[in-house]
């Protein structure tokens, strides 16, 4: 008696998850339906824009954003220009890190592991400095036809701020959208002055301070703006090819800043390749990983001064 009361229990409580499941799945499918019918609706009247990627790993970004680094990230990431959220970077930081870490291990020694992730995190932190020095190049490049533009727009009586907004229209990116940020921002009441500091703050550059300087105390006094800008236009055209010219002639000592590093490294594996186990056996002795430290620090040291002496502001 007491075996057939707990097989019909069993079965009732079998029966009754089976019906929660289906009514779950059921009103999952129907919220899905309806969320997608409201998208597309908002798309089809303009309220979103179309096009725009869903975003991965939501509840990391909002917790990422709650921290001071997340912030620092975020400010970071806008500056590069990259369509990438904080919480995403924090994750695909982490992958690279944990790959770096398990291939430092298997290939070299287990006393690599920490100095690859590491290794990891230090790429990550220069791939942003090399997207945010990118983006300000590139946005320096556009800066005389930028004077120009505005030069052109003051010229034929309008506004300031008006000139503003047809520069972000008329240039591409990274100036069009820059300049798009401060329209909207001087649209929504901010400040000349705070949105173009705002500006020059994202992309840090000598030309963009003299360009925002000059726009700055234009609308404050009035003045000759176009002439101003004329000039402006003609010493930014001269700055660019200054700059051009310095590049090309300090290309080869980057590339060498980069090559010591690399035959550091390639000379362990070359070494590992050589007899096999011999990086385990010299790290496994409080001598060999202190003399293993000291080799990568003095190769940092090597590539920060190696960068530092070919630096030249221009």
């Amino acid at each position: 008696m007491e075996l057939h009361q707990l097989v019909t229990l069993t079965t009732g409580i079998t029966l009754l998850t089976c019906v929660l499941a289906v009514l779950g799945l059921h009103t999952y499918t129907k919220g899905k339906a309806q969320r997608q019918a409201l998208v597309d609706r908002l798309s089809a009247t303009g309220q979103i824009p179309t096009g725009v990627r869903r975003r991965r790993f939501v509840n990391v970004d909002r917790r990422v954003r709650r921290t001071r680094l997340g912030r620092k990230l975020e400010l970071r990431l806008a500056a590069t220009g990259l369509d990438v959220t904080p919480g995403e970077f924090f994750v695909y930081m982490l992958a690279t890190v944990a790959a770096l870490f398990l291939i430092g291990q298997a290939s070299l020694a287990p006393f690599f592991g920490p100095i690859a992730g590491l290794l990891g995190i230090w790429a990550a932190v220069q791939f942003l400095n090399w997207q945010r020095q990118k983006r300000i190049e590139k946005f320096i490049n556009q800066l005389p036809e930028l004077a120009r533009i505005m030069a052109n727009a003051t010229q034929a009586g309008l506004a300031l701020r008006t000139a503003i907004g047809m520069a972000a229209e008329e240039l591409e990116a990274p100036a069009g959208e820059e300049l798009a940020k401060v329209a909207n921002q001087l649209a929504l009441g901010v400040s000349m002055d705070d949105a173009l500091g705002e500006m020059a703050e994202r992309l840090p550059s000598r030309e963009l301070v003299v360009l925002v300087t000059t726009l700055v105390l234009s609308n404050r006094a009035g003045g000759q703006v176009v002439s101003a800008l004329r000039n402006l236009t003609e010493t930014l055209e001269e700055r660019k090819e200054t700059r051009r010219e310095v590049r090309t002639q300090l290309s080869q000592v980057n590339m060498t800043s980069y090559a010591v590093p690399v035959l550091g490294v390639g000379s362990l594996f070359l070494m590992n390749g050589v007899k096999d186990g011999a990086l385990a056996r010299m790290t496994g002795s409080p001598v060999g990983q202190a003399a293993v430290l000291i080799a990568f620090a003095l190769y940092a040291v090597g590539f920060v001064l190696i960068r530092r002496l070919s630096r030249i502001d221009v």
